[in-house]
């Protein structure tokens, strides 16, 4: 009689252990959606990146954009130019003229890198050169700031610095 009881235990255990189990992947877990922006070198890795940029010269990076927001969406990359102390925040972007944009469809869970190619016109030191992200918001019929952007410093100068 004990053996029954111990091969019942044994019986309940794994039953209790195999439905939790079974119900746990059953049960739709929720995932906040995001988007994301990333910046990457010229050979769209990350490290390599200009520091001093000569003015009227071809500069080239590469932009990532993510979207994870369970559906598909149009989104737009603005370039614009700002200082270390003008730059864009989680809620406001940065007010400053765009220099050059591109817009780009994508499914959910899907991302695209795109080589941009650009040059600065007017000298400065530690200039930020500043990708934000924006999406196509249907339920206001405009493009809304997504809140993530992206900056890189450099000096722009009229000859390569010795």
């Amino acid at each position: 009689m004990r053996l029954d009881e111990e091969v019942f235990a044994v019986i309940l255990a794994i039953t209790v252990v195999g439905s939790v189990f079974a119900i746990a992947q059953i049960i739709p877990h929720s995932i906040e959606p995001f988007t994301a922006i990333g910046l990457l070198d010229a050979q769209c890795k990350i490290g390599e990146y200009p520091r001093h940029v000569i003015v009227g010269e071809p500069v080239t990076l590469c932009i990532f954009v993510d979207n994870h927001l369970g559906k598909v969406g149009l989104f737009q990359i603005r370039m614009k130019l700002g200082s270390k102390d003008n730059l864009p925040t989680n809620t406001t972007p940065l007010n400053s003229p765009t220099i050059l944009s591109f817009s780009v469809v994508l499914g959910n869970n899907m991302n695209v890198t795109r080589k941009v190619t650009f040059t600065l016109n007017e000298t400065g030191i530690n200039v930020a050169i500043v990708f934000e992200l924006w999406r196509y918001d249907t339920a206001v019929n405009d493009w809304v700031y997504d809140g993530k952007w992206v900056h890189l410093y450099v000096n722009v100068t009229e000859v390569i610095p010795p």
